[in-house]
């Protein structure tokens, strides 16, 4: 059986799919050539075609007299490239403006506004590594919110949601591990991240987060956690000789009998069924103020409460409960 294993891949790796052969850049306005589908940028195949009916890659015709009537802009490719290179859209948008102040005379009124460089990054929806994204993050509560009503719902989303300010290449590993420090949840439950209901995998970044849920900047990145116990494996021993087993096991009982007093009754009881696991009550989120960085932020009480008891199953079937 295969396992599947995410590994990142480098941009280097990738650049022989991202660059232009005519002048060994990354694209700009990426256009494609119909008959071969070799890409290049705008203004390099332009004037190559020029010149040349052929394509500069695979010498396929192009088109016998008018070589431009077959290439085509290629948005998606070039949407790819400046999501995939770090500061590549911002450097091309200040360039274009420089460009049309120091040539007043150039008309790009018939020109779109990234044509004319005035497009930021955030109507683009490109993320850079070093930016601050705002997120709200608030518990998740499948059942209460089923049985809520819908102004019950809103009341309880102002008062549960609290916000932060990250950086778009934190992962939702270290968002897991700020909410277990914060809020003292102990290693025995497990905490899950999730997108409306659907977990986050631990190496997803907010910027992954952002690109795949299509994040449109009208409002914090709005995220979700959970708390479940943690399903601990138990070690089932099998036991080579019968006889032997058997024998040890009436020593066993002969001496539990001996050293237990009389008319004390046995704490023994069978293991619980996974449907009976004890459900944690919702985690009261501490207060946060001012939070910058994810650091940022005051616990006034730092008490995380899962309900009164927790039960604890050992694997000899005993069960204690502590408060």
């Amino acid at each position: 059986m295969t396992m599947h294993r995410t590994t990142r891949i480098k941009i280097t790796e990738l650049n022989p799919h991202l660059m232009c052969v005519l002048c060994g850049g990354y694209f700009i306005d990426a256009t494609t050539i119909i008959e071969c589908l070799h890409s290049f940028c705008k203004m390099c195949i332009v004037r190559y075609l020029e010149t040349s009916k052929y394509c500069p890659i695979c010498d396929v015709q192009v088109h016998k007299t008018k070589p431009l009537l077959n290439i085509r802009s290629d948005k998606t490719l070039q949407d790819i490239v400046y999501k995939l290179v770090p500061g590549l859209f911002k450097n091309e948008m200040k360039r274009r403006r420089d460009f049309y102040a120091e040539h007043p005379s150039v008309d790009a009124a018939n020109g779109s506004n990234e044509d004319r460089g005035e497009v930021a990054d955030e109507d683009k929806r490109i993320i850079t590594d070093d930016e601050i994204i705002s997120l709200s993050i608030e518990f998740f509560d499948q059942r209460a919110q089923q049985q809520a009503s819908t102004d019950e719902k809103q009341k309880e989303e102002v008062n549960n949601k609290r916000y932060l300010q990250c950086p778009a290449a934190m992962t939702v590993m270290h968002l897991r591990k700020f909410l277990r420090s914060k809020m003292d949840i102990p290693p025995t439950f497990q905490i899950e991240v999730m997108y409306e209901d659907e977990p986050l995998k631990d190496y997803y970044t907010l910027m992954d987060i952002a690109y795949i849920y299509t994040w449109r900047r009208n409002g914090p990145l709005p995220l979700k956690y959970r708390v479940r116990p943690s399903c601990k494996k138990m070690k089932i021993t099998h036991p080579q000789d019968g006889v032997n087993n058997t024998n040890r096991s009436e020593s066993d009982s002969a001496s539990d009998k001996a050293s237990s007093p009389a008319g004390v009754p046995s704490t023994s009881s069978p293991l619980p069924s996974p449907s009976t696991l004890v459900q944690p009550s919702q985690p009261h989120f501490t207060h946060i103020s001012n939070p910058i960085n994810c650091t940022t932020m005051t616990s006034p009480n730092r008490q995380f409460s899962f309900g009164n008891k927790v039960r604890k199953t050992a694997l000899n079937g005993s069960s204690t409960s502590s408060g």
